[in-house]
């Protein structure tokens, strides 16, 4: 994606069910399970750069013996500074007391960060918050250890005034207005009452409060607790969570908007947000990694116990699909194929646009997440000529020579390098001027890859702001004085903020939302604005679940190719030479690429959640009042 936008996060969640002296015997370190940890953030560093967090949780500790324990970084590479932070903390304990090298229950004691259950997270900063205060894992301190709470995921909630407010009821003084925290204090809340409730039936049977802590770690319902808390939410998300005693769970939301997998056997259960990270770092196949249903919770009791538990009703399934698109790593099997599908169904787009001329075309891709999809793209305009060759060669008939045949056969797709990413530029200059110039050459371009005159194809993953292509990528493209660009997206055109956990919030931002609204104000047609903020306005207090997308209207008068041209009109920067085009995906096809994430909110203005459509009415009204805020 040539316009970087914030997105994301990434959870791992390791529990060994195996005593730590078995890692020890069978794998050379006690260590096995921080090593692992490491493993899974690095394989997830893609979704999350701003920060990283990691918590540990010991089981069986005696009373004064420390037993939790979270280390969080914002640095620059935060995941490598965390890790620092911990083999510091190791060796330094082992390089003292040389004697505990094989004595693994005193390093139990003594370490901090080993232990049997484990949390990581990587995240991006939303908000413009990206100090440590924001990193998850959060953590919910208490005296009992049941009602110690670490919780990091995946999401982002729609109404979180509401679930505010709603802890206000309960009595509670939450100490910001934040989705976290809320949905922190919400299970913590319900994780109390739930201790206390079992703590006054097992004193009723006779225990004491000492006897009473293994009672009520085995007694404890975590899927009850989950339901009650989750009950107002509206949101995408993965939530993870550890309880002090060593409860563990991982919740999905119930249109399945954010992903979570998991894997187990007899040695480990391991849950994270993509597939491929579990598969490499424990070596296991395809087949042994599962997802987790919508609306389903993966429950790990201290004792070792694992199942999955419906926890709320799953609505229509709408899985984000720009997780295949972008997000999520390109090693999946089943994106892998995605990705190569979207480029094959966007061709006949782009042979229309170079009028069938194959032979004075040129095709390359920028940046490099876009090379699945250039793959698929090249597959098929492979294709495409093989039959024009078939047709060829039989209308020759015995008119065939060996010189027709070779000149026929010689036809084949132009494959070029033209635009290497240097380095990623760091915006220390802060006035416009300077800036933009710096920008211009992030890309360093492949001389004399491209012929005067030949049309030149770039696929992106998707053009959201086009700020990229106005003020690098098109420019530096031109110097190989091609006679047409066409830049293609294999995403549809993005048109309303997203709210789930991708940082996509204020629709003047979007590239096809200034094009349509450039229609308007050409064609006369801006009453319509109007009567949108008026039909927004007048939604503001409704309940979430009557209000409805006004936004659409805005678009309707439009054909996505008209749209698309003026967003070519808009980008194409002053001097340039070629002729630009724009291509984007179509919705069809991307739903025929990715069948089994049909979350397109942020291309169609669907939204899974009533939550979803009271935010893109809120962007409108703050864009219609010049208003520079996020709608959520």
């Amino acid at each position: 994606m040539s316009d970087a936008i914030k997105h994301e996060c990434g959870i791992s969640l390791i529990r060994l069910l195996k005593p730590l002296e078995f890692y020890k015997k069978k794998y050379g370190t006690a260590f096995y399970g921080v090593n692992k940890m490491y493993l899974m953030m690095e394989k997830q560093h893609n979704r999350g750069q701003d920060g990283a967090g990691f918590a540990s949780i010991k089981l069986d500790m005696e009373p004064g013996e420390r037993y939790m324990s979270r280390v969080r970084s914002a640095q620059q590479q935060p995941i490598q500074d965390i890790f620092a932070q911990i083999n510091h903390r190791i060796n330094s304990v082992l390089s003292e007391n040389p004697e505990m090298e094989n004595d693994i229950a005193e390093q139990k004691r003594s370490i901090p960060y080993i232990g049997e259950l484990l949390l990581g997270h990587v995240r991006y900063g939303t908000f413009g918050k990206n100090s440590i205060e924001s990193v998850h894992p959060f953590l919910r301190q208490n005296n009992w250890m049941h009602r110690n709470l670490i919780v990091a995921g995946n999401f982002n909630m729609t109404n979180v005034s509401e679930l505010f407010g709603n802890l206000v009821e309960l009595g509670q003084h939450p100490k910001e207005m934040a989705d976290t925290i809320t949905v922190m204090e919400k299970i913590g809340h319900f994780l109390d009452d739930a201790v206390a409730k079992i703590y006054k039936d097992i004193k009723k049977e006779g225990f004491n409060k000492r006897q009473a802590t293994p009672i009520i770690a085995e007694r404890l319902n975590i899927a009850k607790i989950l339901r009650k808390s989750s009950k107002n939410w509206d949101g995408g998300y993965a939530m993870a969570g550890l309880l002090g005693h060593g409860d563990a769970f991982v919740f999905r939301d119930p249109a399945g908007i954010r992903p979570a997998y998991f894997y187990q056997d007899d040695e480990v259960v391991v849950v994270a947000s993509e597939r491929p990270a579990i598969q490499t770092v424990f070596n296991v196949p395809y087949d042994a990694v599962h997802e987790l249903d919508p609306g389903h919770a993966i429950i790990i009791k201290k004792n070792g116990g694992v199942h999955v538990d419906p926890i709320l009703e799953p609505l229509e399934r709408k899985a984000c699909s720009f997780e295949r698109i972008y997000f999520s790593r390109g090693s999946d099997k089943e994106i892998y194929q995605e990705r190569k599908l979207l480029g094959k169904l966007v061709f006949p787009q782009i042979l229309k646009a170079v009028n069938d001329d194959l032979v004075n075309t040129v095709f390359s891709y920028i940046p490099n997440t876009a090379e699945t999809s250039f793959f698929g793209m090249v597959k098929e305009a492979q294709n495409y000529l093989n039959r024009k060759k078939e047709s060829q060669i039989l209308a020759l008939g015995t008119d065939i020579t060996r010189e027709k045949l070779n000149t026929i056969l010689d036809v084949r797709p132009r494959i070029e390098k033209v635009a290497i990413k240097d380095a990623k530029l760091r915006t220390f200059i802060t006035q416009d001027s300077s800036r933009d110039d710096l920008v211009t050459h992030v890309y360093d371009i492949s001389y004399g890859s491209v012929k005067s005159g030949d049309n030149l194809v770039i696929i992106d993953d998707s053009i959201v702001r086009g700020t990229t292509l106005k003020k690098s990528i098109l420019k530096i493209l031109d110097r190989l004085s091609p006679s047409k660009i066409v830049v293609v997206s294999s995403a549809p055109q993005i048109r309303y903020p997203d709210c789930y956990g991708i940082d996509m919030a204020k629709l003047e931002d979007f590239i096809a939302f200034k094009a349509a609204l450039a229609l308007h104000q050409e064609q006369g047609t801006m009453h319509i604005v109007d009567e949108i903020y008026t039909l927004c306005k007048e939604q503001e207090h409704k309940k979430a679940k009557k209000v409805v997308n006004h936004v659409k209207k805005f678009y309707e008068p439009f054909s996505p190719e008209t749209i698309s041209n003026k967003i070519a009109e808009i980008l194409s920067p002053e001097g340039i030479q070629a002729e630009v085009k724009i291509i984007y995906q179509t919705i069809d096809s991307l739903h025929e690429a990715c069948p089994k994430n049909l979350g397109d909110w942020y291309f169609t203005g669907d939204y899974p959640t009533p939550g979803g459509n009271r935010v893109v009415n809120r962007a409108f009204m703050n864009f219609y009042e010049g208003k520079n805020q996020r709608a959520y």
